[in-house]
Parts: structure tokens; C-alpha cells; sequence
């Protein structure tokens, strides 16, 4: 696979020209069956979240060990079989393969609910439950990620996946409690229920909308193996001059970034005396920072060189992330948590429209797919290896060591010419069939 050209303007992308654009074209509302897409996506999202909450705390009756064994039966054939999941829908298409999913996932919510309903939650029940939903989750989620830059331009996507973005983390806020509410009155059979019932509307979205005309991928040779697609994936991801870059960023926020809120700063809290309220207070303004920046860039698009941005991002959230470890009081700390915020937003919403208009058009179910490994890995390895580095040094060192990293690899990042320089979205540009 050759390497995407550059354009006279110094975007990189597949097949791109570029071309003068109206003032406001970037501006233009979002197509229709994008935000129809999104729509069902976050109707989607919020189910999931109810299913999660209702799965884990039916595990957690068992004690901690089913609980984590059922958490590892999702984690795992996820992380396995991302790869494959990428080769099967550039091979069939992403949209075949979302409407297989949410078919599959709609009749084995039903199926679960009859079974849950009659034998109760046993563990073999919930591992197994776990298991299928990794399974899906592995060929869902790399289709799933293409969807935006096959029914956007790609001037648009920054807004677009900021727009998504955005949209879930709200939704994430609100389906929480809607979960603890109906997991303690209607237990997995209800939350099954409810979570077929948003697998249906996906459904029927999907059934309607189309992907722009030239956006699929062209036909894979007759002859060519599953598993060698799928290494393939991995190969042009890290040999594109942008892309490679780009995934080291990805995965150092995902290992040293996402932790924070989600284990350090309980932890944190817990080691200067202070109670729920404040860490969820901390969390919040993490969380707020996050959408407000993903809003602003709904509103405006991109604020300049994605791949530049990324990185200062990255030293930004890791100044707020020093900050906290240095914070002497609770004010100080949900400060610290907005910057946070800021900086992880500004990553996020600039990081993902580059990695989705750099990849190649044949390979944008695969790109996606090792975009999703890369993460889950860091993650993976880097909440038990924090976790104990905070249990025996500090939460302070542990705090002190991720803005450390952040700040380093941000700075380190600054050096790809290729990535510093990339002005996907801040132009008109346009994608020919590959």
C-alpha cells in the first residue's frame, strides 16, 4: 500500500485534491443521514450503558472474582479479534456488517431475557453473556468508527465526530443512573429488554441510510486471505507518515490520560481525606471541560493543525494532571480537573477526524480496528500497572509519573513533520473512489 499524496495546501489523505472553499463551508449543517446515524448511535450508547451497569452489578453479587471474569469475557475476544473485525468489514462493508450486529445482538438480547427470566443470572450465564457481547463489540466497532467519514465530507468531520463525541459523553452521564434505577427494578431481564429495544432502532436507521455514493471500499481479491487482511491493516497503520504518529499519541492518552479520572483520582482523593462528593466533583469538571471544547468545535470546526493540537494537548492535560498531584485542596484539584478536561477534549476532538481522513479508503475498517486495539491494550496494561505503582509509591507519584509521560510524548510528537504540518478539515477537500 503506497502512502496517501500531499496536496499543494499539505493536507495528507487517500486520493485528495484541494480546492478553494466558500468562508463558511465548513460551517454547512451536517447531512441528514449522518445525524440520523448519530441519533440511533447515541439511542445505542445509552442502552449499552443501562446493559453494563445491569451485567456488572449482577456479577458483583457473586463477589469480585466473577465480577472481574465476566469484565475479562468482554475485554478479551474484543481485544483478539479487533483485527479480523476490521478485515471482514473492508471486505463486506461496514454497513453490512452494522446491520449484522445489531441484528445478532437484538435476538440474543431477547434470547437472554427468556433465559434470565426463567434460570435466574447464574455465573455461566453472565460470562457467556460477556463473551458475546466482546465478540460482536470486535466486529462492530471497527465498522462502526468508518461510519462518519462515509457519510460526511471530510471538511466536516472534526465537527462531526465532535458532535458524537459530545453526544456521548452526555449520554454516558444520564444513562448511569437510569441503569442503577432499572437494574434494582427490573434486573438483567429489564435492562435486556430495553437494550433490544435500542439494537431495533439502530436497525431500522441503518436500513435507511446510505453512505455517500464512492465512499466503499472497493473489492478485495477473490483470492486473498482473512488473517493476511487483517495484517495488512496493521502494516499500512504504521508505516503511514501521519497515521504511525498518530496511533503512539492515541495510545499514550489511553494509558496514561484515561486512567486518571476513572482510577487515580479516587485514589487521590481517598489519600487527602476527601469524600465521593469531592472526587465526583473533580470527575465532573473533568467531564465538562471535555464537552466544552467538543461543543466549540461543533460550532466552529477544527481550531487549527489537528496533528499540532493533538500533541500541545497532550502537554496541556498533562500540566492539569501535575496540577492535581500538586493540588493542596479540593478547589485547587477541580481546577485541575477542568484543564484536564480541556486538554483531553482538545485531543480527542482533533485526534480522531485525522487518524479517519488519513486512512487509506481500502483500509478504513482495519485503520479503526487497530485504533480501538491500540487503545484497549494501553488500557489494559497501563490501570493494573498504575494501580499498583499508586498502591506502593502514592497516588501523588503515580499522578506526577502520567504528567510526566504526557508531557514528554506531547513534546516528542511536535517532531513528525508529517503530523505537525496536516491541516486535515481546515480546508475543502475531496475523496475519490480508491
Amino acid at each position: 500500500m503506497t502512502a496517501p499524496e500531499e496536496t499543494a495546501d499539505d493536507t495528507v489523505g487517500p486520493h485528495r485534491t484541494a480546492g478553494p472553499a466558500p468562508a463558511r463551508e465548513d460551517r454547512e449543517r451536517l447531512p441528514g443521514p449522518y445525524l440520523w446515524w448519530l441519533a440511533a448511535i447515541l439511542v445505542s450508547l445509552a442502552g449499552n450503558a443501562v446493559f453494563s451497569f445491569a451485567l456488572g452489578w449482577s456479577a458483583s453479587a457473586y463477589g469480585g472474582g466473577v465480577a472481574g471474569l465476566v469484565l475479562s469475557a468482554v475485554t478479551l475476544p474484543r481485544v483478539l479479534l479487533l483485527l479480523v473485525g476490521g478485515a471482514v468489514s473492508d471486505r463486506a462493508g461496514a454497513r453490512r456488517v452494522l446491520i449484522t450486529g445489531d441484528a445478532a445482538m437484538l435476538a440474543f438480547s431477547l434470547v437472554l431475557a427468556a433465559v434470565a427470566h426463567r434460570l435466574g443470572t447464574p455465573p455461566w450465564l453472565l460470562i457467556a453473556t460477556g463473551v458475546a457481547v466482546g465478540v460482536v463489540d470486535a466486529f462492530y466497532l471497527p465498522a462502526s468508527g468508518t461510519m462518519p467519514r462515509r457519510l460526511v465530507d471530510a471538511r466536516q468531520l472534526p465537527r462531526a465526530l465532535s458532535l458524537r463525541q459530545a453526544g456521548g459523553q452526555l449520554t454516558g452521564m444520564g444513562a448511569g443512573p437510569l441503569g442503577g434505577v432499572l437494574a434494582g427494578l427490573a434486573g438483567l431481564v429489564g435492562a435486556a429488554l430495553a437494550n433490544a429495544g435500542t439494537f431495533a432502532v439502530t436497525l431500522i436507521v441503518l436500513a435507511l441510510v446510505r453512505p455517500r455514493e464512492g465512499s466503499g471500499p472497493p473489492p478485495p481479491p477473490r483470492r486473498a486471505r482473512l488473517f493476511r487482511d487483517a495484517a495488512d491493516g496493521v502494516r499500512v497503520a504504521f508505516s503511514h507518515p501521519v497515521l504511525r504518529p498518530a496511533l503512539c499519541l492515541t495510545g499514550c492518552a489511553a494509558g496514561f490520560l484515561l486512567p486518571v479520572p476513572a482510577l487515580l483520582i479516587p485514589l487521590s482523593a481517598r489519600a487527602h481525606g476527601w469524600d465521593a462528593g469531592t472526587a465526583g466533583l473533580v470527575i465532573g469538571a473533568q467531564g465538562a471541560g471535555m464537552v466544552a471544547v467538543t461543543l466549540l468545535v461543533v460550532r466552529r470546526g477544527p481550531l487549527g493543525r489537528p496533528g499540532l493540537l493533538s500533541a500541545a494537548a497532550l502537554v496541556l492535560a498533562g500540566t492539569g494532571v501535575l496540577a492535581l498531584a500538586l493540588a493542596p485542596g479540593a478547589p485547587v484539584a477541580v481546577a485541575a480537573g477542568l484543564l484536564i478536561g480541556v486538554g483531553n477534549g482538545t485531543f480527542s476532538s482533533h485526534i480522531a477526524p485525522l487518524i479517519l481522513a488519513a486512512a487509506p479508503e481500502s483500509h478504513l475498517s482495519r485503520v479503526q480496528a487497530v485504533l480501538v486495539l491500540v487503545q484497549s491494550v494501553a488500557l489494559l496494561c497501563m490501570n493494573g500497572a498504575l494501580g499498583s505503582f499508586a498502591g506502593t509509591a502514592g497516588p501523588t507519584a503515580a499522578l506526577t509519573l502520567c504528567a510526566a509521560v504526557l508531557a514528554a510524548i506531547g513534546l516528542a510528537a511536535l517532531s513528525s513533520r508529517p503530523l505537525r504540518t496536516d491541516r486535515t478539515g481546515l480546508r475543502k477537500q475531496r475523496y475519490s473512489a480508491s
